[in-house]
């Protein structure tokens, strides 16, 4: 089944409608009109809310999303399989932003501004690419090999760096940013940019969000070509990204004191990423899914909390790292 252009409409006008009651109602703001951090309590009520939603839209997959039955179980477990991947890898540019907002010094007050446009930017960029992934493997089924390949690659490269500390030099994309733009000195409220005298200038905050968009754009190479080994439904493929973009914003205020402590995740990652690659091959050889989506889902998500409970245990009695003021 494709979705039709009412899904379309309907599922991006309700993203929209998400993103600005974010924005403007439940953003939160002093008595002088100034952004405050969001709470950690806070956060984690967003973050519920959002792995509720994406529960709600599985179930309504499941219900209406499909012509039979089997059809429509098909397609709301790629959906929740997906949802679980893509959730799961989002959860690693956590540990980005942290180190991007340190580095910079954000004060937490202004971190909620820099995400929403950052997770905006996100959503535009990983629709263009899942659009023209579908495209090309419809085209060119080939690419399949191409991309399991890339996955078992990169997640070998990621385990093997999983215990690297995270260089705080200037990088090159960092370095070329201030060569080539005006940057202030300090921070200007939330501002991205500002004039002083005649000169239009950057704020350091506009280069963190330079950052945070391009970061993403390096985790979707690995996360999108993940999902496409569960399904080639655009549909599918959309909304399972869209749903674990939306809540990466409050999932960061709820986990940025305590991810440090997350020390085998990157290794549950990498090992997900590899076996998602083999999966995709084995499909091509196959000429359909030669593995289940329901032992895909069992296995990703075991993996997933498993790694994570076995880092909450080895890293008991550690302290939260104080946010920036």
């Amino acid at each position: 089944m494709e979705a039709t252009m009412t899904f379309w409409v309907a599922f991006n006008a309700a993203v929209i409608g998400l993103l600005l009651l974010d924005l403007g109602v439940f953003a939160r703001k002093d008595a002088n009109g100034q952004p405050v951090p969001v709470p950690v309590r806070t956060a984690l009520f967003k973050s519920a809310a959002y792995i509720a939603l994406a529960g709600l839209f599985f179930v309504w997959l499941r219900m209406s999303y499909g012509a039979t039955e089997e059809e429509r179980a098909t397609k709301s477990l790629e959906f929740l399989t997906g949802y679980v991947i893509e959730w799961s890898l989002s959860v690693d540019n956590i540990f980005v932003f942290v180190l991007l907002f340190a580095k910079f010094g954000v004060p937490a007050a202004y971190q909620h501004r820099v995400l929403f446009w950052g997770i905006l930017g996100a959503l535009v960029m990983r629709g263009v690419m899942i659009l023209v992934g579908t495209a090309l493997l419809r085209e060119f089924d080939w690419l399949m090999v191409l991309f399991g390949l890339f996955l078992v690659w990169s997640g070998w490269k990621m385990l093997r760096a999983a215990d690297e500390e995270p260089s705080s030099e200037d990088g090159p994309i960092l370095a070329w940013l201030r060569r080539h733009l005006p940057v202030t000195q300090g921070f200007h409220g939330n501002a991205f940019t500002v004039r002083e005298g005649a000169k239009l200038m950057v704020t350091p905050l506009l280069l963190v969000l330079v950052l945070i968009e391009l970061t993403d754009l390096f985790f979707a190479l690995d996360s999108i070509p993940a999902i496409f080994a569960v399904s080639t439904d655009p549909f599918i493929v959309y909304t399972a990204n869209v749903f674990a973009i939306l809540g990466l914003r409050a999932m960061y205020f709820a986990l940025a004191g305590v991810i440090h402590r997350f020390k085998y995740l990157k290794h549950g990652l990498s090992i997900v990423l590899m076996i998602v690659g083999v999966k995709m091959l084995a499909n091509w050889y196959a000429g359909g899914k030669a593995i289940p989506v329901e032992y895909a889902l069992i296995v990703t998500g075991g993996i997933i909390v498993g790694s994570i409970a076995l880092s909450l245990w080895k890293t008991r009695g550690q302290p939260a790292v104080k946010e920036n003021a």
